[in-house]
């Protein structure tokens, strides 16, 4: 063995070391300890006011009505510390609480009356013999009116004409009887018939092939390629009035355009995705299909316009805005949403700044719902919206540092900043709305149409579709049966043209609007 005197000592300063080191490792799960037994109240103590919480909701919802004790504050939230980490920045403004109407009445209950406008198909029935005895000798002493909605199926007619041929006995040449007005010479359907079929077609959204099993069924066995003809001079015959339409957007002080995909099937290529665009006002709106989206097709087709366009921001607007001649209007319902999608990441911050744009709304609703216009609607905004476009700018200036480049809500404080005037462009202009909703909200119908039909059959037919489309959409704007006008316009602009010498300009929609006898 070896003995312990021949084994080198450790030297002091290393072993002080070492029990140094011990005792800081010590220290540190000591405080470990405290900390783990800090949050293990912390935990408990919410726990309890969670229970507490429970228990408050179960004693109201079995109607006991005790006060509860107060629960104490909760600790301070990520959002209040993300507050003090920013600094001192503008508060979200608070949207006004819902008002409660005073003394609101209650509605109506119960059936409510058939409309007095329908046509009547009335029935007086008699009784055979008295209920009771059998007997026949019965006298009148009461009525009993029972009024119900009823429907009739539709169902096709044939209309057949006789014209007479008479000779004249002073010259003793014959003349044959004019027809009844038709859409187009040598047709085989009426006026009447065309207009049922682009109405079921584009306003009801039923596909061709779903029109032709349906007459099938009722014994009017027609081929498809009649059905596809008869839609095709349809929009011939009405695109003299699209025309008129699109003229008087061009010749307006503003308008809102917008597009959405299309597929056409072209010959030898297939199926091509093509862009349906849509041009609007207030009383007016206007389709057209593109088979590109091109800013230079777009810049031409609005080089006569001067005014005021509602679009979205999109990088082929920018060539139509370049000249200055077209004024750009942006659409702050596309903030909004680009904000909603932003609360995935940043939920506290990306809802303050939402509550600025709601504010707005809020005022503008609050605006619609007076029914200003005009230089009223115009000094309404004026007045609410700048306090709101500060505070707001403010906001952005406070958090973007804050943010990294490539943070969702990061982008949209771009967006914003990029397209700040466009977006407020509405402050100064009464006449253009808030957002491009309305134009969007247009697509849902062809949305439908393309989900039932798939695609348009050709570029010729997109084009006649759009026609089609944009007919029937002004109809809706202004509040006009499609119906209706289908057959008074395809009267007038048929071969009866001559009969009563009306421009495309006083067949329009709004002219059938004012020359229709009021509703009785």
């Amino acid at each position: 063995m070896v003995p312990l005197s021949t084994v080198d000592a450790v030297p002091r300063e290393a072993h002080d070391a070492v029990l140094l080191q011990l005792a800081a490792a010590h220290a540190q799960i000591e405080a470990l300890t405290r900390e783990v037994g800090r949050l293990a109240e912390l935990v408990a103590k919410g726990n309890e006011q969670n229970a507490e919480l429970l228990a408050i909701a179960m004693r109201k919802k079995r109607g006991k009505r005790k006060s509860p004790a107060k629960a104490p504050e909760p600790p301070p939230s990520l959002d209040e510390e993300a507050r003090a980490a920013f600094g001192d920045r503008p508060a979200a403004p608070e949207l006004p609480p819902k008002k409660k109407p005073k003394n609101k009445k209650r509605k109506p209950t119960g059936r409510k009356a058939v409309p007095e406008h329908l046509e009547a198909e009335e029935h007086t029935l008699h009784p055979d013999a008295c209920a009771k005895c059998g007997r026949h000798n019965l006298k009148g002493v009461d009525v009993v009116v029972e009024t119900k909605l009823h429907t009739v199926k539709e169902h096709l007619r044939r209309r057949v004409v006789r014209r007479e041929t008479c000779r004249c006995e002073d010259c003793g040449e014959k003349t044959t009887a004019r027809s009844l007005p038709a859409p187009f010479p040598r047709s085989k359907a009426t006026c009447e018939w065309l207009a049922w079929l682009v109405h079921q077609k584009f306003v009801m959204l039923a596909p061709l092939d779903r029109i032709r099993r349906d007459l099938a069924s009722r014994g009017v066995p027609l081929a498809m390629s009649y059905l596809v003809t008869q839609v095709e001079r349809a929009a011939d015959i009405l695109a003299p009035v699209d025309g008129v339409h699109w003229r008087q957007l061009l010749s307006g002080d503003w308008m809102a355009t917008d597009a959405t995909g299309l597929k056409v099937l072209v010959p030898k290529l297939g199926a091509h995705h093509g862009h349906m665009e849509v041009y609007r006002r207030d009383d007016v709106a206007v389709f057209q299909y593109e088979p590109h989206k091109g800013a230079e097709v777009l810049a031409s087709k609005l080089a006569p316009f001067a005014g005021v366009l509602v679009a979205d921001a999109e990088h082929r607007h920018n060539l139509v805005f370049e000249g200055g001649r077209v004024i750009e209007a942006g659409c702050n319902a596309h903030g909004r949403r680009k904000l909603r999608d932003a609360e995935v990441v940043q939920p506290a911050l990306a809802k303050e700044a939402g509550a600025f744009i709601s504010a707005i709304y809020v005022d503008e609703a609050e605006a619609q719902r007076l029914g200003l216009r005009g230089d009223a609607l115009r000094a309404w905004r004026q007045e609410k919206v700048p306090p709101l476009q500060t505070q707001l700018l403010a906001w952005m200036d406070a958090v973007e540092p804050t943010l990294t480049p490539d943070d969702a809500l990061a982008k949209v404080i771009r967006y914003y900043r990029n397209h700040w005037d466009a977006l407020f462009r509405f402050v100064d202009h009464p006449e253009i709305p808030i957002d491009n909703s309305a134009s969007e909200r247009e697509f849902q119908h062809v949305a439908k149409l393309r989900l039932n039909s798939l695609f348009a059959g050709s570029t010729e037919g997109a084009h006649r579709a759009a026609t089609l489309l944009g007919i029937t959409e002004t109809c809706r704007s202004i509040g006009v049966d499609p119906l209706a006008y289908l057959a008074w316009a395809f009267t007038r602009l048929g071969t009866y043209r001559d009969v009563y010498g009306l421009s495309a300009a006083e067949i329009t929609p709004a002219a059938y609007a004012q020359a229709r006898p009021p509703p009785a």
